[in-house]
């Protein structure tokens, strides 16, 4: 008798009895957590959009030159870590001396780039080499090794260099040498609109002795027009990668964190825009150079610092004017960000751990931080033992049809509908993708991000976790830049 189709089918039995084992175990806790899991995002998603509609009338009231004229805004110095940037530098730094704010100082950290993002800068921005001047003590990795303003004096342009020693080490070496009451971190792949600094700074405004801390919405600028530094059309990418990450930036990065600001319970200011009161960043110490995920772990410190001390505060977030960055645009390099996304999440909920459901530090440790652990960390894991278990499950025959189908509807489909929400506020309310073609993209976007984006995603996130548990050596990565100057005004693709 032949032993191979024994040993299969004593195979295929083991492995329906493991399936058959973690279906009874996990198939309604796994129903019922997509369902509060996606109910969440609606109900923040509703959130942000009330706050944004309030924010919004408000700002047609009071009018940006009435914040320029009322001499109520502080200064602010913006630090921009900069590595290997010289495909956009030039655009990006232009584009920031020419905000519209009463006060800018622009502090560019070159952290030790192998290619001509320095040289380009002293030449396009005329700069000479000047004694270091530090306004903080922050306490760093590397040293400067030189400074440069422009030769005039003029400009409010201030470029540091140093050897390579990362981005949250750059960011501290800006905040030392930085002058300003307020301190913004933005990325050098990042294109600011003209009154972007006045809206971002208003909730320091409504609430000046508490506001600690306030955030601006992120938006891909892939395939987007710009020229010299501004963004003059706006477009969704023709690509299906750039424009699912800008769906995904709208539901998370706009009206998501909106929501939280409104549920005084805002936990991430973006490290790619975000405006701090600059003397409570130097008493906490800046940033934590040896965490990947900085910006998630400043802003909890804060809050932690502050829940300890009793001192009262407060932390806002500002849905428009935005912020436009390049997002990846290949898989390899999306694959690395949410790799290092998902490991710096673990390390900053992990770091803090003993804020998790934990009184003393209010909604944050009640709220926030349970949310981040359940919804955030675990949610990879748990979707793709779903996406294993239920297509094996039905193979073998332990998961009824019905059940698939049920995961299918909580998990997926009303996942799309409560992203389609979303773009249907953000075309409605923001307005900034106005051409058809643009929102017809944007609903391929939200059904294509269900056949194979989410599941990569999930994946990518588990091994970023994974890593972090094994102790790797946690690294950046390279980020390909196609650079604003390149933008294309072709619009070919659906």
């Amino acid at each position: 008798m032949d032993p191979c189709p024994l040993a299969t089918a004593s195979f295929v039995d083991g492995l329906r009895s493991v399936v058959e084992a973690l279906v009874v175990a996990l198939s309604w806790p796994i129903i019922t957590y997509f369902l509060v899991l996606n109910t969440s995002f609606l109900a923040l998603i509703v959130l942000g959009w009330s706050s944004s509609y309030r924010d919004r009338r408000r700002a047609h009231l009071e009018g940006a030159e009435h914040l320029l004229s009322s001499g109520r805004v502080a200064g602010i110095s913006l630090v921009v870590p900069s590595y290997n940037e010289e495909v956009g530098i030039v655009e990006s730094i232009q584009a920031l001396l020419a905000l519209t704010y009463p006060e800018v100082e622009v502090v560019v950290v070159n952290d030790g780039s192998s290619d001509r993002t320095l040289q380009i800068l002293i030449e396009r921005f005329s700069l000479i080499r000047v004694e270091p001047q530090t306004h903080g003590a922050i306490t760093t990795r590397v040293e400067p090794t030189a400074t440069y303003i422009p030769r005039d004096g003029r400009g409010g342009l201030l470029v540091v260099d140093k050897p390579n020693s990362g981005r949250s080490d750059a960011i501290n070496v800006g905040i030392n040498h930085a002058s300003k009451d307020l301190v913004a971190f933005v990325d050098a792949d990042s294109v600011l609109e003209a009154n972007a600094l006045l809206a971002v700074v208003q909730p320091f405004l409504d609430d000046p002795l508490r506001c600690i801390g306030s955030g601006g919405s992120i938006r891909p600028i892939n395939h987007c027009v710009v020229d010299r530094g501004r963004v003059l059309e706006v477009r969704m990418s023709p690509k299906y990668l750039p424009r699912i990450q800008a769906v995904e930036y709208i539901r998370a990065y706009v009206l998501g964190r909106q929501g939280w600001a409104r549920a005084h319970a805002l936990l991430l200011i973006s490290g790619a825009f975000g405006v701090f009161r600059r003397d409570v960043v130097l008493s906490a110490g800046g940033l934590d150079s040896y965490c990947i995920g900085e910006d998630l772990e400043l802003v909890t410190r804060l809050h932690a610092l502050h829940r300890r001390s009793g001192t009262p505060y407060s932390v806002g977030f500002v849905a428009e004017p935005t912020n436009w960055t390049e997002v990846p645009p290949t898989i390899s390099v999306l694959a690395r960000q949410r790799r290092r996304w998902h490991r710096g999440l673990w390390e900053v909920l992990w770091k803090h751990r003993r804020m998790c459901l934990n009184p003393r530090y209010g909604r944050i440790g009640m709220v926030a931080i349970p949310y981040y652990w359940l919804f955030e960390m675990i949610a990879p894991l748990l979707e793709v033992i779903g996406m294993i278990v239920v297509p094996l499950g039905l193979a073998l025959g332990v998961v009824p049809w019905q059940y698939a189908v049920l995961f299918i509807l909580v998990a997926y489909t009303y996942g799309f509908f409560v992203s389609l929400a979303a773009i249907v506020i953000d075309t409605i309310h923001f307005r900034r993708y106005r051409r058809g073609k643009d929102i017809r993209r944007a609903v391929t976007a939200v059904i294509a991000e269900n056949f194979g984006y989410r599941q990569m995603t999930a994946v990518w996130r588990l091994q970023g976790w994974w890593a972090a548990l094994r102790g790797k050596t946690a690294v950046w990565g390279v980020m390909s830049r196609q650079g604003f100057g390149g933008s294309s005004t072709s619009d070919e693709g659906s």
